[in-house]
């Protein structure tokens, strides 16, 4: 069973980005996709490190393992910067319900990363039909019409599936490092946002993307606070604190979480219907955590082990020794 601890945390993970969809939805009306992301991170970079600055000593702030330079790297390369442009720019060529179902490959991606880099992360048969069951649930919950899935424009969703990669890759990287690393979840992350965000300026420079084209209003300041305060340092932070907890599979659990919170908070904000359907969807992906939670809570555990006694070594009533005795 999981600890109080790793339960907020996925909670709080799952809710935080859960409502980056439906503020990103918002905020790309008014940003370029790839300027949003560069923005959004210009921002939570210069909270985190004003925040680490005031509470860590220069030993917490300095990397001093190989760990610690490859959680950076990882952290802001793959799981926050290229991860999130790759999902903000396959949002243009893809609806929000073919997205949610391609990100929502990370708990898939993740073990397959794991089983090559991680030697103590295999996924059994019932952790794998657990999330089998997971993922379609959030099928039923987006309640996508087929035609969109196998037809569309492909660009789209290779560019979703790169982002879920991306984000995968990097969580079991970090998990990889962690033997050798001594720096804290909090302080890896202010040093990953700055990488994020020159990464994703670096991206829309090369796009041509140009601060000219933002449209300042009140709607867009809302959506960029959002996405930079709520989902660029308190999700992170939870995030990577249940990936201390937990190994990078059941981290990524989450994405399975994401779309139910950003369906009831499109539904909750933006006025949006929620088929029903999708609460079957709901029931589903709840009833796949429950059979990769029993991993842990295995009955056969509680059975006492069975003595097995073979002929060569079993000996007769009368030859068994008083109980204490001890023959030299």
């Amino acid at each position: 069973m999981i600890d109080r601890r790793t339960a907020v945390f996925f909670v709080l993970s799952s809710v935080f980005f859960g409502g980056t969809f439906v503020a990103a939805k918002a905020g790309l009306e008014y940003f370029p996709p790839l300027l949003f992301v560069a923005i959004r991170f210009d921002i939570a970079a210069l909270v985190m490190l004003g925040y680490v600055a005031l509470t860590a000593s220069f030993e917490e702030l300095r990397p001093r393992t190989r760990g610690d330079v490859v959680g950076i790297l990882a952290t802001g390369g793959l799981v926050i910067g290229l991860s999130n442009a790759l999902l903000f720019v396959g949002q243009q060529y893809a609806t929000s319900a073919v997205g949610a179902i391609v990100f929502s490959l990370n708990p898939i991606l993740t073990p397959v990363f794991a089983a090559v880099l991680l030697s103590n992360e295999r996924l059994s048969h019932r952790g794998a039909f657990g999330m089998v069951l997971g993922l379609v649930g959030v099928a039923l919950v987006v309640s996508p019409d087929p035609a969109m899935l196998v037809g569309g424009d492909a660009l789209g969703r290779a560019i979703l599936f790169a982002g879920a990669a991306s984000a995968a890759l990097g969580a079991v990287l970090i998990r990889r490092s962690g033997g050798n690393a001594t720096l804290s979840s909090t302080v890896r992350i202010a040093w990953g946002l700055p990488i994020a965000a020159a990464l994703s300026h670096g991206l829309a420079w090369s796009a041509g993307e140009s601060m000219g084209s933002i449209a300042w209003t009140t709607e867009a300041l809302v959506a960029l606070a959002y996405v930079s305060l709520v989902a660029g340092v308190l999700a992170y932070i939870a995030y990577f604190g249940l990936l201390e907890s937990t190994g990078a599979t059941q981290a990524n659990l989450v994405f399975y979480v994401v779309p139910v919170v950003s369906t009831i908070g499109g539904w909750a904000l933006l006025g949006e219907t929620i088929a029903p359907l999708a609460v079957v969807g709901f029931l589903t992906i709840f009833a796949g955590f429950a059979v990769i939670g029993s991993e842990s809570s295995d009955v056969r555990s509680l059975l006492p082990e069975r003595v097995v006694r073979t002929p060569a070594v079993e000996e007769s009533p009368a030859r068994e020794e008083p109980r204490g005795y001890r023959s030299d």
